[in-house]
């Protein structure tokens, strides 16, 4: 049986890295895994659903026991890749896609060189600006602070294998989708 791909995907908050991957995955068979965060909930975000959402204190322990794939400090907040399904559901065939920042991206690909990274990029700093404003999450000074983070993830993004520019969702659908074709035959 074919191994799975792994499939970073990566990019500035407010991007729409999330929309991007379940829009592919209404139509194409993979599995998003669930990434660990010692945030707070936001909205009507769910645990075990949109997040395992942990505590700092319980962050750390799982990190002590080798825990994660991969983890990193965003914004002040621990997140990370627990790794036990992902080795699993890769072994029975299945693209697992992982939404992770920059730093967790370049962890995978050290430890998994066969993974794909793929950033998603803005069509602009202004959009972004935008997008995070009409999120209506943050305050004005939590958005400076994911848009001076935007511009270090931007200057990042030239160690990743692909990029994405999300200004249109359909085709960014496309040349997602175009990506993990190209990539699955290479591999045959």
């Amino acid at each position: 049986m074919k191994k799975g791909l792994l499939i970073v995907i990566s990019g500035p908050s407010g991007v729409g890295k999330d929309t991007l991957v379940k829009e592919y995955m209404k139509s194409n068979n993979a599995f998003l895994s669930i990434s660990a965060t010692s945030r707070k909930i936001r909205g009507n975000e769910k645990d075990g659903i949109d997040y395992y959402f942990l505590s700092k204190e319980e962050f750390e322990k799982r990190i002590d026991e080798g825990d994660f794939l991969e983890y990193a400090i965003y914004n002040n907040c621990y997140y990370g890749t627990p790794k036990s399904e992902i080795e699993d559901l890769l072994n029975k065939g299945i693209d697992v896609f992982l939404v992770i920042e920059v730093q967790g991206g370049l962890q995978i690909k050290e430890k998994m060189s066969d993974s794909i990274l793929i950033f998603i990029k803005p069509p602009s700093i202004e959009i972004l600006e935008n997008r995070l404003k009409n999120r209506g999450f943050d305050s004005e000074e939590m958005i400076a602070n994911r848009l001076k983070i935007a511009t270090v993830e931007l200057e990042i993004s030239k160690k990743y294998d692909y990029c994405i520019i999300n200004d249109d969702l359909n085709s960014s659908v496309r040349k997602l989708k175009s990506i993990i074709d190209m990539e699955k035959e290479k591999r045959n």
